[in-house]
């Protein structure tokens, strides 16, 4: 763990002039404010302050001071900045000018959480998976929907096209202390893909806003853009955030006892298991919270993962309980998209599992099979309920379920919920180019 006197000396080793204090919106936008190195002092006392409409994300007539609390393990030198006046960055909680957490810190939700669980004697650690895809950009440098390539999975050279930017990608995220475990070409043309190794949930929420970061900027030196929307090509894989959730408790694996069938899982797996499904319509807002995140998730095909079921072998399933020999048992979490805000995602995903744990929820049984029914809400033979449809349908889950509430804090749910109600309002009013096309000759 680094100390003050540690960042002190390090930034004076490698010749640090600007400090980026990163902090994100409670839309999972990454911010930040620079400071240069005459103020790194100021900086770790936690007294640069800004306005806290930057955090809230909307601008409105209340606005307070708040200031940044650097955290000193994230204290890092940018590889591709000159060594001469070179540029660093801290993550940074959000705080009161008292000091207290200031109440729309996504950061300090979720470090409330993990607070929890470790207090139950839980660890809890998190593996990704993100997709993106890489388009080209126009004469003036804007994103076009023109892919990059048109190569296919786990294609390479000379069909997969970017696999040079993905490899800067891989180097810089490992330069800036990101595990890598493999990256490759996705399905769609241009997609790609690039999994992060297990980690504590904080640390992978800070790798995941650095990771959005990293990939866009990469992207951009090639002249390309990096998008990371969940569904940006009709016709085409959307992207989406796969979590792998590893949990232990006093030190061993959640799972270590558990039968190798994951149809017989201990009793507290399937406690975790039963409380994330009691809330996935409702945690849908926040781990999909764009109107095109249900673009991706809308059930037209064997692979999307709407149902709010586990199984083994289902991938059709908001939960897949992985067993291999020899390894520890994942719970993979398979419907968020990467437009999510991570640290509320890993929030309300881990909460509503350890509130299974604590109420003790029964596992219900696994779904064994890849059903899909296009004009009913219903699975055949069992009553399994689907994601919701939209964001509108979403938000009206999120607003009645009192655990997400609670997790997220009042101050985040009302904010969260008034500007995502106004996006849906926003979309339901603007005519589109399919309304167009489908009815502008016939009436």
């Amino acid at each position: 763990m680094l100390t003050r006197e540690d960042v002190l000396e390090k930034a004076r080793e490698e010749r640090v002039k600007f400090l980026r204090l990163q902090f994100t919106d409670i839309f999972g936008a990454l911010k930040n404010i620079a400071v240069t190195s005459e103020d790194l002092e100021r900086a770790l006392a936690g007294r640069v302050s800004f306005d806290s409409s930057v955090v809230d994300g909307v601008v409105s007539s209340q606005e307070q001071d708040i200031t940044l609390q650097p955290d000193l393990s994230t204290f890092l030198v940018l590889p591709w900045r000159p060594r001469e006046e070179a540029v660093a960055r801290f993550i940074c909680d959000v705080a009161n000018p008292d000091g207290t957490p200031y109440p729309g810190c996504s950061r300090s939700v979720l470090k409330q959480v993990l607070s929890e669980a470790d207090r139950a004697g839980f660890k809890i650690l998190v593996g990704v998976e993100v997709e993106f895809y890489l388009f080209y950009t126009d004469e003036n440098g804007n994103p076009t929907t023109n892919t990059h390539d048109s190569a296919g999975y786990c294609d390479l050279t000379p069909v997969d096209l970017g696999e040079n930017a993905r490899r800067d990608m891989v180097l810089v995220l490992e330069e800036m202390g990101t595990d890598i475990g493999f990256s490759h070409h996705e399905k769609g043309p241009g997609q790609h893909g690039i999994t992060l190794k297990p980690d504590n949930a904080l640390a992978v929420a800070d790798k995941l806003v650095t990771f959005k970061f990293i990939v866009r900027t990469i992207a951009q030196r090639y002249g390309l853009h990096a998008s990371l929307m969940p569904k940006p090509l009709n016709g085409r894989p959307g992207s989406a955030l796969n979590l792998c959730l590893f949990l232990q408790r006093n030190g061993y694996g959640f799972f270590d006892d558990a039968p190798k069938q994951p149809s017989q899982l201990g009793q507290e797996v399937g406690h975790f298991i039963a409380g994330i499904l009691a809330h996935a319509r409702a945690n849908t807002a926040i781990t999909n919270p764009l109107v095109n995140s249900y673009k991706r998730l809308f059930p037209n095909g064997l692979t999307m993962p709407v149902r709010v079921a586990w199984s083994e072998d289902s991938r059709n399933t908001v939960l897949r309980v992985v067993t291999q020999c020899g390894q520890e048992t994942r719970v993979e979490v398979r419907n968020p998209d990467p437009a999510c805000n991570p640290y509320l995602a890993l929030s309300v995903i881990l909460k509503a599992g350890l509130e299974g744990i604590r109420q003790q929820l029964p596992q219900p049984p696994p779904l064994s099979e890849n059903i899909f029914l296009a004009d009913d809400n219903q699975s055949k033979g069992a009553q399994v309920a689907c994601l919701p449809r939209t964001l509108g349908e979403a938000l009206q889950e999120l607003v009645s379920d009192q655990l997400a509430r609670a997790t997220l804090g009042e101050y985040i749910f009302r904010r969260f919920v008034e500007a995502k109600g106004e996006e849906w309002e926003r979309f339901q009013a603007f005519v589109h180019p399919w309304e167009l096309q489908e009815y502008l000759s016939c009436f």
